[in-house]
């Protein structure tokens, strides 16, 4: 089994720093009323757990002849010997996207399935996965 971090740049840090100050601001605008009722800080420290949950749960792995990933919410495996194509150093918009940053990996499985991920390697991922399915076909 071996792990592998995602790409922690770009907009994500932009977002936790925003969301971190975020309640800082709020707070020191209305100091007294946040001091009586602290509870009415919570609808916005919600957004900043799950941010910093995701941003610190996102990892790929391949364990068993699958790649596994996780990323706070999204979670799931997919059979190294299912995947047909990998599309290097691109970003995709729309779709699952189990990823902090831009320029990873589209994976294409199965017929019509693909997903987008961002290690910190996209080259060392590449080859791991080609160790176990030689049939991948590698486009940049």
């Amino acid at each position: 089994m071996k792990i592998y971090k995602a790409n922690r740049k770009g907009f994500i840090n932009y977002l936790l720093i925003g969301s971190v100050i975020l309640p800082i601001v709020v707070f020191f605008l209305d100091k007294s009323t946040f001091l009586e009722k602290p509870f009415i800080l919570l609808p916005l420290l919600s957004p900043l757990i799950l941010i910093f949950w995701i941003y610190f749960d996102t990892s790929y792995k391949i364990e068993n002849n699958e790649l596994i990933y996780r990323s706070g919410f999204l979670r799931g495996k997919i059979g190294i010997s299912n995947i047909k194509e990998i599309l290097k150093g691109k970003t995709m918009w729309s779709g699952i996207k189990p990823a902090l940053a831009k320029n990873g990996l589209i994976i294409k499985f199965n017929k019509y399935d693909e997903i987008y991920i961002a290690p910190e390697n996209n080259n060392e991922l590449i080859s791991d996965l080609l160790n176990v399915n030689a049939e991948i076909k590698i486009t940049e």
